[in-house]
């Protein structure tokens, strides 16, 4: 067996750190796209911009990515990867088992701009603030687009799942949590109603068809397949007035008490609201998740 002292003794060790071309290649492919600014919020806040930029660039002349000039915002880049990346990243451990979604021209790429850079966004505050707080949420601690099954052959895809430790001197805590993204295209009702979906995944318990295999399956909740406790949902509101996305939270919060396997949820799992320009501004451990079984506003780790 080599020892640590021996492969000193050859010259060169590897590092356990990632290079930034290989983490930019990993962040594309676990978000789809990004702008060059947020990259830089996920990756390296604390160097300028060129330090992000500048291997952009030779990823794309190597052909690996590829970006799409977003509307009226004076030239800001929404990078990709091209088919060649996606390609190569899903031989990545971190990515192995994400469908990769590769995006095939810049006309693809902007069909899927404004709801993506938005869930890029809403992660960005949670990066920001774990890095003030010492907790643990990196790049790769949100997951977009996870699907799960409901009965019939349905699915509820989440925006998002989040995965977050809370560090202390004393203790870690490891928090989940699903996050729906709504930029108010969609009516209010509909936006409610992706509640009783989150309720009837909860509660959804597979029916064996025929006759059961012999090898011991998970008894209970289809989740338990996933997370050992349900992930608390967390609902994060713009495109609109303040006015309007308030009512939105209230009409969330009706859902929560009108309608009975929704409520039975609210009872076991914590429900919240926020503003996403709240979370930008004063940061997700802010008080600004209105809690959907009622309740004043606190931070999304206290709900």
């Amino acid at each position: 067996m080599t020892t640590a002292f021996e492969a000193r003794s050859y010259g060169h060790v590897p590092s356990p750190a990632e290079p930034l071309p290989h983490q930019l290649l990993a962040a594309l492919g676990q978000h789809r796209m990004a702008t060059t600014g947020q990259l830089h919020g996920l990756l390296r806040p604390h160097a300028q911009r060129q330090a992000v930029s500048a291997p952009l660039n030779r990823l794309r002349h190597e052909g690996l990515v590829d970006f799409t000039v977003l509307p009226q915002s004076n030239g800001t880049r929404a990078w990709y990867l091209t088919g060649e990346g996606a390609r190569l990243v899903r031989d990545f451990p971190a990515l192995r088992g994400r469908p990769p979604y590769p995006i095939t021209s810049a006309t693809a790429a902007s069909l899927k701009t404004p709801h993506t850079l938005t869930v890029v966004r809403t992660h960005v505050a949670f990066v920001a603030d774990a890095r003030r707080h010492g907790d643990e949420h990196g790049h790769l601690d949100w997951t977009p687009e996870v699907s799960h099954p409901l009965s019939d052959g349905e699915k509820v895809i989440a925006d998002a799942v989040m995965h977050y430790t809370l560090g202390s001197e004393s203790q870690r805590t490891k928090l989940r949590a699903f996050v729906e993204v709504d930029r108010a295209t969609m009516a209010s009702e509909r936006l409610a109603s992706k509640l009783i979906e989150y309720a009837r995944l909860w509660s959804y318990e597979p029916q064996p068809v025929g006759r059961q295999r012999r090898q011991p399956a998970v008894s209970g909740a289809v989740w338990l397949r996933w997370y050992p406790v349900f992930p608390r949902v967390l609902f994060v509101l713009t495109g609109a007035s303040r006015y309007v996305l308030e009512n939105r939270i209230s009409d969330l919060q009706a859902m929560v008490a009108q309608h009975p396997l929704v409520g039975a949820l609210a009872r076991e799992v914590p429900l919240a609201a926020a503003v996403l320009d709240d979370l930008e501004l004063h940061g997700p451990s802010g008080d600004v998740w209105v809690p959907l079984a009622g309740g004043e506003p606190v931070p999304w780790t206290a709900l």
